[in-house]
């Protein structure tokens, strides 16, 4: 009994989160935002401008993920992008949030580092992390484009960012499953378009 009971949860949660990403498929306007990430992001890449990604836990993970998919390879044997995830120094993460509390990790980083023309990505499943919402502030105010992957109704980086790519779902796991989906999908189109 217990073994049917388990199955039938693994099914349940597979067919979840087919039903968070037929949703997305289906979404026109979603589509269409990607499409327009990939295109700004292209030519952040060809203008010499750099990508960068920030997340917390789950979410600083597909943002270190992503951020190798450009910085390594994802199908193509081909130069290397500048792209990097912001939380990969844990001397300065944790110096900054030990001295100016952890809020402070993200803005502070992109205020030392970011030019106008860069892009961040910020991953938040609630869209209302204070370290992400306090790095876009910055961002903003140094023309850096932003863009927040987020779900539900995408928070307080909705207003905050140029592009919000907001997955229709308040289920954190489904919710990542669908961020590294889009990920993916962006990594993907923008080798195509800047190696072709």
């Amino acid at each position: 009994m217990n073994k049917i009971t388990t199955l039938n949860k693994i099914q349940q949660i597979i067919e979840s989160s087919i039903n968070t990403k037929q949703q997305l498929l289906l979404d026109e306007n979603l589509l269409n935002t990607i499409e327009s990430v990939v295109t700004l992001m292209v030519e952040t890449f060809k203008a010499k401008n750099r990508v960068y990604f920030c997340g917390n836990g789950g979410s600083a993970a597909d943002a270190q993920h992503l951020a190798a998919e450009f910085s390594g390879r994802f199908y193509k044997d081909r130069n290397a992008l500048p792209a990097e995830a912001l939380h990969c120094n844990t001397s300065y993460l944790t110096a900054v949030a030990n001295d100016y509390g952890y809020d402070k990790i993200y803005s502070r980083i992109i205020d030392g580092i970011g030019n106008s023309g860069d892009m961040l990505v910020g991953i938040s499943t609630s869209g209302n992390a204070a370290n992400i919402v306090g790095a876009f502030e910055v961002a903003r105010k140094k023309n850096i484009h932003t863009i927040g992957l987020t779900g539900a109704d995408g928070g307080k980086l909705k207003p905050l960012s140029d592009y919000i790519l907001t997955v229709p779902s308040n289920d954190t796991p489904r919710i990542q499953e669908c961020h590294i989906l889009i990920g993916h999908i962006i990594c993907q189109l923008v080798e195509e378009k800047y190696f072709e």
